[in-house]
């Protein structure tokens, strides 16, 4: 599946700090550092992996962080925590997490102005024109792991579909959901029924197949709830995106929770396995850039052997640094990615 030779979606400049407010950075550290702490508690009991893109055995390393350690699969390049928590450690860490607690607390409800302006609408406009282009139904949409619920709500009350429901297994998020008036369901996607929701139209999971154990099992499961030529949108890390493949281990998106750091290729052969035919793959992050940028000036990356990087990242920062964010998105080269596949009628 190729990339497309020019992204409408890069929209306009974002800055991490509109996401999380410089206030609350501390006390969201804070609540994540001891979360990981229990986490690495339990690395003895961690299982030993295959590529969960390929399937592939053959790996070499990539890095370490915080003591887990990422393999890189020789056939895919697809990167991956290898070993990993097991399912059982995954589902009680999201159950009693300190930093998703947090977020719902304090810093969603503080940025939810900028998140609704400047990701989750536009992600909502770049929905409804994929179901415009490949003649969706917007019948039932049901999105998975909505967190705080601002797409959810955005797409209840954009009248375009009759019914919104959220599967969201954190209790802190699906009260967060409730509270908006969201139908939830308080379980994985994994352990959903169809007593439990109808056949959706369109399935959307923004952020979440890389923190799972079996990613192939969790798109089964969405291929199980969407009806045949349904859509499937999805969004994840790009693994070899810009900010990933300058900072490796540095990079923000590097952490105990991202276990799947897939690329366009690998996730394409991976939904497709799945019962899907992949219509889009784009990489709209706004990001990289800005991330690179800052590691720079905080002394974590050094770029003074480079100096056409350093005309770019520093001394035309103000000039230059959004027109590279916008090449690295036009061009398949951000850390941000979405596919947007139809279930294969069988």
């Amino acid at each position: 599946m190729s990339l497309p030779l020019e992204n409408p979606f890069v929209g306009n400049p974002l800055s991490e700090h509109e996401l999380c407010p410089d206030e609350l950075l501390a006390g969201q550290e804070a609540a994540f550092q001891r979360d990981i702490d229990r986490l690495r508690a339990r690395s003895a009991e961690f299982v030993a992996v295959a590529c969960p893109a390929c399937g592939s055995a053959q790996r070499f390393p990539a890095f370490e962080k915080y003591g887990f350690i990422y393999d890189r699969c020789a056939s895919c390049l697809t990167i991956y925590m290898n070993p990993r928590p097991s399912p059982q450690i995954m589902e009680e860490y999201y159950r009693h997490s300190e930093n998703y607690a947090y977020w719902a607390h304090y810093i969603f409800p503080a940025s939810e102005q900028a998140r609704q302006e400047k990701i989750h609408r536009p992600w909502l406009g770049r929905v409804l024109r994929y179901c415009d282009q490949y003649g969706i139904a917007t019948r039932t949409l049901l999105e998975i792991g909505p967190g705080f619920g601002t797409f959810a709500a955005l797409a209840r009350e954009s009248g375009r579909f009759e019914q919104v429901i959220a599967v969201e297994p954190t209790p802190e998020m699906a009260d967060a959901c409730r509270k908006r008036g969201i139908e939830v369901i308080n379980k994985r996607i994994e352990d959903v029924t169809e007593n439990d929701v109808p056949e959706a139209d369109v399935v959307v999971s923004f952020e979440v197949i890389e923190h799972l154990f079996a990613p192939r099992e969790f798109l089964v499961q969405c291929s199980k709830r969407i009806g045949h030529g349904g859509l499937l949108v999805v969004s994840c890390p790009n693994g070899l995106g810009f900010d990933i493949s300058m900072l490796g281990a540095k990079a923000l998106a590097v952490d105990p929770e991202h276990v799947n750091f897939f690329n366009p290729r690998s996730l394409s052969q991976l939904v497709a396995a799945c019962g899907f035919d992949v219509l889009e793959v784009t990489t709209p992050g706004r990001l990289d850039a800005e991330f690179v940028h800052d590691a720079i000036l905080k002394g974590v990356f050094d770029i003074s052997h480079d100096p056409f990087l350093k005309r770019v990242m520093i001394d035309e920062w103000d000039r230059l640094g959004w027109p590279f964010q916008q090449f690295l998105a036009e061009n398949g080269l951000s850390s941000h990615m979405w596919l947007a596949a139809r279930k294969r009628s069988t």
